[in-house]
């Protein structure tokens, strides 16, 4: 529960249709069976205590009294257990029978839910037997316990307010305005489902999609728990699929028919971080009571899935389908500011590097999508101390290959008078010694452009300008930054995409080799001839800034749980102990503050992803905010 995570699971218990006794007796083994494992809230199927396909047995009331009696069971059973529960049986209740959700925690009943959509087409008939559900609360009397009966309930955990829980039933979310839309906008974070929704021909896909998509417009975490093996086939056949989602993704799902359970843990703080950011996410809670319960706070092992690439899909076909899309909305971007600015041409700092690289083939898109010659691009390459052979040469290959025009300007001279102009000897290799040679060049593109009447088009990627890893007024400054929304991570991904889709070897070889060439400014003179600047000696590796910068920008979440997330992510990388882990998480944070002054003052750049670091777009931030609170935090780690 620790960091607002939910170890939650959805269960399908095998049962017999209107033995509320054995019922009861296999739902009391899942729950401790369940606590065992941590887990704190557990889901049964819908009428799970008597069945689903009883039919007008429902009506009998020795089966009323049956349910009511393994409920009572139930109730017995939980008094020891740490997790809440949520069962599913008939209630009588003023006459009138209700298809009810009851929700137990250590021998308490906290309430009552009845199912609000009562199906009554097709195969199914409940109106036959159930009143829908009412939206008005009143208490009533249930195995010797008083408890709210009615739709608009919720039950919060006192320990983790985070984790506020609403329920509903089968046909509630299959409907047109399902009540959990109003739960989420109550406050609930996690919704779960009880079903007995039976299995036909792609049924399981629609139901997969229909929990992930109702998960993803509410911003919670989903359970859906289904009615499974030991339902009356007659006429229907049940699959026991469960499915635990969480904003759009689904975490943990049972093969229909396979049996088992589906569990994982579910991050209720961030279902609260995506609604603080999302201003169309209005709370109502008109109507509302809100029932508390306590559980012992405990830390949650990680189950799910922690991706190391957050930018980047693990699917190939997926990949590839993400590079071309941002490979046209980079272009399409581009394209737009060329044709707007009537530019003749646009002038690219070409290094030999990926992200010079990358702007170089947007560049060409941008024109062939204009109808105008590759050449139209004038790519410059302005070698000086630090440059390598293999790095020039790979340049002039690209530039071949794509056919725009190419230039050479060696800058060694002028940066040479610019340290006699400033008083440098020329010879010390500090910041100055580096800035001067990204400011000539920046001064070179620039005037080159205004000589052929176009502009400079920007290589910096996101993940340098969430480091501050650009010279201010040099690297850092350009007309446009094609790459200012893509993070180091995916640039490789989006290179590597177009070597494998090349029109020709030799394009794919130097593009290939470009991806093999270590990230460097190369701004230190060469050591025999190799790079001696490597940038992530420097500042660390990129798979774990764009990690951190993820869970920074995308979920406003605190060093102490970025750290845990990244241990789980990194597990079995010897090259990630936790001391390496948070040397850069710590460098991240002193970085990404001290920097901000670089990002205030950015060239347009079109945004790509849902992470983006523009002033005038997704982030606002002063350039003289202090660390100190986010340095303190990670601190009391004490990681050595």
């Amino acid at each position: 529960m620790n960091d607002g995570f939910l170890k939650a699971a959805a269960l399908s218990p095998a049962l017999r249709v209107a033995d509320c006794a054995y019922n009861a007796g296999q739902i009391a083994a899942q729950m401790a069976q369940c606590a065992a494992r941590g887990v704190k809230l557990a889901v049964f199927p819908e009428l799970a205590l008597t069945g689903y396909t009883c039919g007008d047995l429902f009506f009998q009331q020795a089966l009323q009294q049956a349910a009511l009696d393994g409920l009572g069971r139930l109730l017995k059973a939980s008094e020891g257990l740490d997790l809440v529960a949520l069962v599913g049986l008939p209630l009588a209740v003023n006459g009138k029978l209700y298809n009810c959700a009851a929700a137990l925690c250590g021998g308490r009943l906290l309430g009552l839910v009845p199912k609000t959509c009562l199906p009554n087409y097709g195969e199914f008939y409940e109106k036959r037997h159930f009143a829908p559900g009412e939206k008005r609360l009143r208490t009533v009397t249930v195995c010797g316990q008083a408890a709210p009966f009615g739709t608009q309930l919720l039950f919060r955990c006192r320990q983790m307010p985070a984790f506020v829980l609403g329920v509903e039933l089968c046909e509630d979310l299959w409907s047109a305005l399902p009540p959990s839309t109003f739960h989420a906008l109550a406050g609930a974070t996690v919704v779960a489902n009880l079903s007995a929704s039976d299995e036909t021909v792609g049924k399981a896909e629609y139901r997969r999609a229909l929990v992930a998509n109702q998960s993803a417009r509410l911003l919670c975490g989903y359970l859906y728990a289904s009615a499974g093996h030991g339902e009356s086939t007659q006429d229907m056949v049940f699959a026991g699929h469960d499915l635990v989602a969480e904003n759009g993704a689904v975490l943990a799902e049972t093969e229909p028919f396979r049996g088992g359970w589906a569990e994982s843990e579910i991050d209720c703080a961030r279902m609260l971080a995506e609604r603080a950011r999302n201003t169309s996410f209005v709370p109502q809670d008109e109507g509302y009571q809100t029932v508390e319960f306590d559980l012992a706070v405990a830390e949650t092992a990680l189950t799910r899935y922690v991706d190391p690439a957050p930018f980047v899909p693990g699917d190939a076909r997926r990949r590839a389908e993400r590079c071309e899309l941002i490979l046209r909305m980079q272009t399409d971007g581009l394209a737009k500011r060329i044709e707007h600015t009537h530019a003749k041409t646009a002038v690219i700092g070409i290094s030999g590097g990926l992200d010079s690289c990358l702007a170089l083939l947007v560049a060409a898109r941008a024109m062939r999508q204009l109808g105008r010659p590759a050449a139209d691009v004038l790519a410059v390459t302005m070698p000086c101390f630090g440059t390598t052979k293999r790095t020039r040469s790979n340049a002039e290959i690209l530039c071949q290959e794509l056919g725009v025009a190419f230039r050479e300007v060696n800058i060694t001279n002028t940066v040479r008078s610019h340290f006699a102009d400033i008083g440098h000897d020329g010879q010390t290799p500090d910041v100055t010694f580096e800035n001067s040679q990204a400011r000539v060049r920046t001064l070179e593109l620039m005037d080159i452009a205004n000589l052929h009447g176009g502009f400079v088009v920007g290589t910096g990627d996101l993940s340098e300008l969430a480091l501050g890893w650009a010279t201010y007024n040099g690297d850092h400054m350009s007309m446009y930054g094609v790459n200012a929304g893509v993070p180091k991570t995916l640039v490789r991904h989006l290179v590597r995409y177009e070597a494998d889709t090349a029109p020709t070897e030799a394009l794919r070889k130097v593009l290939l080799d470009i991806l093999d060439t270590p990230v460097s400014p190369e701004l230190l003179p060469a050591k025999d001839g190799e790079i001696a600047q490597r940038t992530e000696e420097l500042v660390g590796p990129y798979e774990l800034h764009d990690f951190y910068l993820y869970y920074v920008l995308r979920f406003g979440f605190g060093p102490r749980k970025i750290f845990r997330l990244a241990r789980a992510a990194f597990a079995g990388r010897p090259e990630y102990p936790d001391a390496v882990l948070y040397k850069w998480l710590r460098s991240f944070y002193w970085r990404f503050f001290a920097q901000q002054f670089k990002r205030s003052c950015l060239p347009d750049g079109p945004k790509v992803g849902s992470v983006t670091l523009s002033p005038r777009g997704d982030w606002r931030m002063p350039s003289d905010a202090s660390a100190a609170a986010w340095l303190a935090e990670l601190e009391a780690l004490h990681i050595q």
